[in-house]
């Protein structure tokens, strides 16, 4: 059997994390959960997820500067982002250099369902 594929859920909100690592652990991935934006850039520059399920409002490092690091590390250039997000006007300004958007509140479906859409098995099956 091979290995489920890694994401990382960078969410402040422990109840929001919990249900986002929920969601995506649903769609088949193995999931980590990251509370702040430093402690995802260190997981970053030494894993290599999948999926990222990313917040723009974390402490320590911004998502949107998150964002930006996956973009330009080669190691990370399959990595699928997913935005979540409160602030319309940020994701519409990060729209392009993501995968998808959504506006909070998310719904644990709505995440499940994209992620399983995102999963690199979907993308085998096409």
């Amino acid at each position: 059997m091979t290995e489920k594929p890694l994401a990382l859920v960078v969410e402040d909100d422990v109840a929001q994390a919990d249900i986002f690592r929920r969601a995506v652990e649903l769609a088949n991935y193995r999931a980590v959960v990251c509370e702040t934006g430093t402690a995802a850039r260190e997981f970053l520059a030494e894993n290599t997820p999948r999926l990222v399920v990313l917040d723009l409002h974390v402490p320590g490092v911004s998502g949107s500067e998150l964002l930006k690091l996956i973009r330009s590390q080669p190691h990370l250039r399959n990595t699928r982002v997913i935005l979540a997000t409160a602030n319309p006007r940020m994701a519409e300004m990060l729209e392009e250099q993501s995968d998808l958007v959504l506006l909070k509140p998310v719904s644990f479906t709505q995440l499940r369902s994209l992620a399983e859409r995102l999963h690199p098995a979907a993308d085998q099956e096409a």
